[in-house]
């Protein structure tokens, strides 16, 4: 299974989340504070984190901005804040996805899963054919070659090696933000359905805020500059990625 790394200052919960991890099948580690998260991470980077937003010594935000600069697994961000610009704040900075307190145990274990099982599949399918199923009027229904790298004028996707870059500049992405500009950029003048981007990215028990994707394209098309245009919104359908200028 996977190595998690759980950063929770309240000390019941962490026991408690650590526990039913474990039972997981998964191996865990717990630390309390900002700077020995990003100590423990640079001594031995977790398949996955669980970050608190409210830390003594240094904020998850903070945290989240910092691991972003260099590392590329899962972060599961954990607050109190139940405000649509909080949640959107935390995406920003890197995290993949957003629970609020109280949550479930079950609904955390869930999305853990979900993180997991996103990786894994990149990983996989890396080298071998993307499928994409949808019915006859216009969405993906074929499967295809994904080549392993992907160029569209400026842009260059090297999916060996999880980069992109702009003019030969590498370009710094959220793990989501690069799935769905792998997902859009692999299938050219395909109108995508959000259900069907939620089920390739976040998986089907994904239970996030309606505006979720919406954020991502945003931030996406923010950092991709003049080729973000390319990214087509089919209002009341999806996005599409549009090959031509």
């Amino acid at each position: 299974m996977a190595t998690i790394l759980v950063v929770e200052d309240d000390v019941a919960l962490s026991e408690l989340l650590c526990a039913r991890l474990e039972a997981e099948g998964h191996s865990v580690r717990q630390r309390s504070s900002g700077p020995d998260a990003l100590t423990a991470i640079e001594e031995q980077p977790p398949d996955l984190i669980i970050l608190d937003w409210m830390l003594p010594g240094m904020d998850g935000l903070a945290v989240c901005r910092r691991v972003r600069a260099h590392y590329l697994m899962p972060i599961l961000m954990l607050t109190a804040r139940t405000e649509e610009i909080d949640q959107v704040l935390g995406l920003e900075v890197g995290a993949d996805d957003y629970i609020t307190k109280p949550f479930s145990i079950r609904q955390l274990l869930a999305r853990v899963g979900a993180s997991l099982r996103r990786v894994e599949l990149e990983s996989q399918r890396a080298h071998a054919e993307v499928h994409r199923d949808g019915p006859p009027d216009g969405h993906p229904q074929a499967s295809q070659e994904a080549p392993d790298v992907l160029t569209c004028g400026q842009l260059t996707i090297d999916r060996t090696q999880h980069a992109v870059r702009l003019d030969g500049r590498l370009t710094e992405l959220t793990p989501k933000e690069y799935d769905l500009l792998v997902l859009l950029a692999s299938h050219p003048g395909w109108v995508f359905t959000r259900e069907i981007i939620l089920q390739e990215i976040w998986g089907g028990d994904y239970e996030g805020f309606d505006r979720t994707i919406d954020n991502h394209i945003a931030r996406l098309r923010r950092k991709l500059g003049e080729m973000g245009e390319r990214i087509d919104t089919i209002w009341g359908v999806g996005y599409r990625f549009n090959r031509d200028p």
